[in-house]
């Protein structure tokens, strides 16, 4: 999962999916580190920063309200239930995904730097 490191937003997402990620699943990187941009360019190949996290899976590229809907169903009940707002339409879902995007850091914070994971997580973010 690729995130915007400075997004207090973002960075709560993180700890809240680690701390439900009981396989270990998901791996982690900010989308301003040097692993971040290497991946994003590898699969997108565009070099700005997008205004949305991305999931990575299976050699594919997932983003918005599709990427956080994934990342739900992995992290088991009662979190996987939140999957079944696909049945809404996308671009209702992506919508609502794009005015938390865009409003993030007034609603809240922004960080002067990227977050440091402790030792025992650092093994969970990419290099």
């Amino acid at each position: 999962m690729l995130f915007d490191g400075v997004c207090n937003l973002c960075n709560g997402a993180v700890a809240f999916i680690i701390a439900r990620d009981r396989r270990a699943q998901f791996g982690f990187a900010s989308l301003q580190s040097d692993a971040g941009r290497r991946l994003l360019r590898e699969l997108s190949g565009d070099d700005p920063l997008p205004d949305t996290f991305v999931l990575v899976e299976g050699g594919r590229m997932f983003t918005q309200s599709t990427a956080a809907l994934r990342i739900a169903r992995r992290l088991g009940f009662p979190w996987s239930l939140a999957a079944l707002l696909t049945v809404l339409p996308r671009a209702i879902r992506d919508g609502a995904y794009r005015l938390v995007a865009r409003n993030r850091y007034r609603w809240f914070g922004k960080r002067e730097t990227c977050m440091m994971p402790t030792a025992d997580l650092r093994r969970r973010f990419l290099e």
